[in-house]
């Protein structure tokens, strides 16, 4: 990270323990510092040279503020925030609902100088970027905040980018896209691997990204993210809608989908009974476009990526290890996926590299395919890089070099010309491959595969950490309980 950059974020995360003392949140702070630098940043554009027309109306502005302290700076703040929530347009969608939750005035006022000093505009969009991504991964990383369930971690987005390789003039979703690390790498990747011309850059700022997030506070998030990315005009059209992508068919269809949904099997909404008690209640979506109903919202994210490609589409999701297994509704959408596209790739993820401890996910790689009577998928690749790999969030993160070898073997320059690793004299090779009639043969179609001697269960001595192993037996247990649950719905039903 460059100096100028850490520095910033130094800075910023400085004043962070003195607004905890006053009980602010991580994700509180973060957001105060998304509606202070964007009242910069539009101040900035209003400048010459760019004199733009950043729609912001008169004494709202930076300048109208950043002069201020005391009681004078709270009360004129929050008149800002309430004014702009009420514009219409680009403006409400960051501003709705937004209050002043930096109680102490002396640290606002700290906070409000230190954005000042700094020339936002003049950075390049890399250097804004990095600051934000740098807050965005500390809040992650603070576990009462909860925002680790919309942090994917960065080294495997552009490891999923790479292998997908998003070409110029080309749209992408991400029906669940958090705080927009999936569009920032790929709007990465398309910037350094092709030199564009006005239209390209045009696309690609404007036209390139669709999106979806249903929380609103991540929401604004990702739009400030976005914009000091320079992706979409934050006075105009914006590619994030805020909702529920699985309530309906939004209509659109994208070349590429690059998405992590979020953990959890179910999707629930909340009721009170005749009582007055709460009650939590299963969500099942009946879309005509899905091929089975199902509460498992993440088989259901599956099916809504598969509606939202285009005939000739690629996708990347991270998917738990459920989707690879579970029967009912999780086999039917296997068996629909290997029948209607090419599954051609599934990357085994190590455990510890998720803010959620024991999750155990994977990668699946699919292309969607025209309409055909015969089985799409021919052959699926997968790459184990769980077995006898152990990562730590602090100790021990994964890094960009961690996924370099399965880059390698994905051959993203011509994926259809690819060696195993695997070998009878290389039993413990990682990258192997399986046709389509060895799938079909396997229980429920389960794609759930494994072949590496697993060394932690023959050497006591090389065990993983106590935290770990809990971390597993919770994920476990939860993951049965699930299945349970699951088994004596469908009993009820039936």
């Amino acid at each position: 990270m460059p100096d100028q950059t850490s520095t910033i974020i130094s800075k910023v995360w400085g004043l962070c323990n003195p607004l905890r003392d006053d009980g602010l949140s991580y994700g509180d702070y973060l957001e105060q510092l998304t509606y202070l630098i964007f009242l910069k940043m539009s101040y900035e554009y209003s400048k010459p040279p760019y004199k733009r027309n950043v729609g912001i109306p008169e004494g709202c502005t930076w300048a109208d503020m950043n002069t201020l302290k005391g009681a004078e700076l709270e009360e004129k703040y929050k008149s800002i925030l309430e004014t702009l929530g009420e514009q219409g347009g680009i403006l409400t969608k960051i501003f709705q609902g937004a209050t002043n939750k930096i109680n102490n005035a002396a640290i606002l006022y700290r906070v409000v100088q230190m954005i000042d000093k700094e020339n936002w505009v003049s950075m390049s969009s890399d250097v804004k970027g990095e600051i934000y991504e740098g807050l965005l991964q500390k809040n992650a990383e603070d576990i009462k905040s909860g925002a680790g369930q919309y942090f994917t971690p960065r080294p495997l987005i552009r490891a999923m980018v790479r292998c997908v390789s998003p070409e110029p003039m080309k749209t992408i979703a991400d029906p669940c896209c958090g705080s927009g690390g999936f569009f920032l790498a790929a709007h990465s990747f398309i910037a350094e691997n092709f030199t564009l011309d006005r239209e390209q850059k045009e696309f690609l700022k404007n036209s390139t990204f669709y999106g979806n997030e249903i929380v609103s506070a991540t929401y604004k998030t990702a739009l400030m993210n976005l914009y000091l990315h320079n992706i979409g005009d934050i006075y105009g059209e914006v590619p994030i809608t805020r909702g529920d992508a699985l309530l309906t068919d939004p209509g659109y269809r994208v070349d590429y989908v690059l998405t992590n949904p979020p953990f959890g099997k179910k999707s629930s909404i909340t009721f009170t009974n005749e009582e007055g008690e709460q009650e939590d209640e299963d969500l099942v979506y009946n879309r005509q476009d899905f091929w089975t109903t199902s509460s498992n919202k993440q088989l259901n994210f599956v099916q809504h990526i598969n509606t939202i490609l285009k005939a000739t589409g690629k996708a990347a999701v991270v998917v738990p290890d459920n989707v690879l297994f579970e029967g009912g509704a999780g086999e039917t959408v296997r068996e629909r996926l290997l029948e209607t596209t090419d599954l051609h790739t599934i990357l085994r993820l190590p455990t510890g590299i998720f803010y959620k401890p024991g999750v155990k996910a994977n990668v699946i790689f699919f292309d969607k395919r025209p309409a055909s009577k015969d089985t799409q998928t021919k052959e699926v690749w997968i790459y184990d890089l769980r077995t006898n790999t152990h990562f730590t969030l602090k100790k021990n993160p994964m890094t960009d070099a961690d996924l370099e070898d399965f880059i390698k073997c994905y051959n993203p320059q011509n994926r259809y010309e690819r060696k195993e690793t695997y070998s009878a004299d290389n039993p413990d090779g990682r990258w192997r491959k399986y046709n389509i009639d060895e799938i079909k043969s396997r229980d429920k179609k389960s794609l759930d595969i494994f072949w590496i001697k697993d060394k932690s269960l023959a050497d006591l001595d090389n065990l993983p950490s106590p935290d770990e192993l809990a971390a597993d037996i919770i994920e476990n247990l939860q993951s049965a309980l699930d299945s349970f649950k699951e088994l004596q719905a469908q009993l009820r039903t039936e």
